[in-house]
């Protein structure tokens, strides 16, 4: 007799028990997820290439729909579906990048919204690019680091530098607000170009002092990618992370950017990065991110039913 599936330890991982599916495919959901194990353009440790799987299995442990201490079940009837991993060669960063847009861009064509699993930052930018034809495209980044380095070690494609590329390929990038910087090694010519930009960057220090100010800080009524670093949070609540960066989010407080982010508008995508299982033995962090990822799905509107 084998285990029965329904148990969070059993059966075959896909993201939340969702069917697996093709990412260009005869199908529809709700929430599509795809997984991109990149992490060659790490500046640091690697193991961000193991996220998706580890993820798909943390999330057998929170499948929906959830039912809360005062009675509100969440995400009840919400459908989804897994496209499982783009197919990316070893050693082709290039090739890497148009195979994720065009998966990307089969995903979103299939669903309402698209969860995207990495892999580094890097792969922000190419997924970014399926969303070329967003009006008004707003990010909204969790993360310890800015991310708009223009080159880093000869390179203008690392985990650095996602952000500062985005924003050179989509006309229709309007805004990008980060929140949680933090740490010693800041690119001084990045800070400049992103505040020329008009970015807003809100350090840790704002979270911490006063995070109502922060919330009011975020986008209303846009079209927003979401983006969490998961060097975000605090690296004794989260240290499955190449680059950790002490004081940090708490859960609570990471949660509570998303929810106002995913409340006041439309999100349109979401990625989670930079999240290396390898490096935390415990298997914590992608329980909670798996976590952090539904529950951000039962803020962003989707209860209700499938996209007509």
């Amino acid at each position: 007799m084998s285990t029965p599936a329904h148990l969070p330890y059993g059966g075959v991982a896909t993201f939340a028990r969702a069917p697996q599916v093709q990412p260009g495919g005869d199908w529809q959901a709700d929430v599509g997820v795809l997984g991109v194990p990149f992490d060659i353009a790490l500046g640091f440790r690697p193991g961000a290439r193991f996220a998706p799987r580890a993820l798909r299995e943390a999330s057998l442990r929170s499948v929906p729909p959830f039912s809360g201490l005062d009675g509100t079940v969440r995400l009840a009837g919400v459908t989804f579906a897994d496209a499982g991993d783009v197919v990316l060669p070893s050693l082709e960063p290039e090739l890497m990048r148009d195979r994720t847009t065009a998966a990307a861009r089969e995903v979103r064509a299939r669903c309402r919204l698209p969860v995207f699993l990495g892999g580094d930052h890097s792969v922000s930018f190419p997924l970014l690019r399926a969303f070329h034809d967003v009006p008004d495209l707003h990010v909204v980044q969790l993360d310890a680091h800015l991310d708009f380095t223009d080159v880093r070690n000869d390179t203008r494609y690392s985990n650095s530098s996602p952000f500062r590329r985005a924003c050179e390929a989509l006309p229709n990038l309007t805004h990008i607000t980060t929140v949680g910087l933090r740490g010693l090694r800041f690119d001084p010519e990045a800070v400049a170009a992103a505040r020329a930009r008009g970015h807003t960057l809100i350090p840790m220090t704002d979270v911490t002092r006063d995070l109502g100010a922060v919330l009011d800080a975020l986008p209303t009524g846009k079209n927003v990618y979401l983006s969490i670093d998961v060097d975000g949070l605090d690296p004794a609540v989260l240290p499955g992370t190449s680059s950790p960066e002490p004081d940090g989010f708490t859960y609570a407080q990471a949660m509570a950017v998303l929810a106002a982010a995913a409340q006041r508008n439309t999100v349109v995508g979401l990625d989670l990065v930079e999240l290396a299982p390898n490096l935390d033995p415990s298997g914590r962090s992608e329980l909670l991110m798996a976590r952090l990822i539904m529950e951000t799905l039962c803020e962003a509107g989707l209860d209700g039913g499938r996209r007509d």
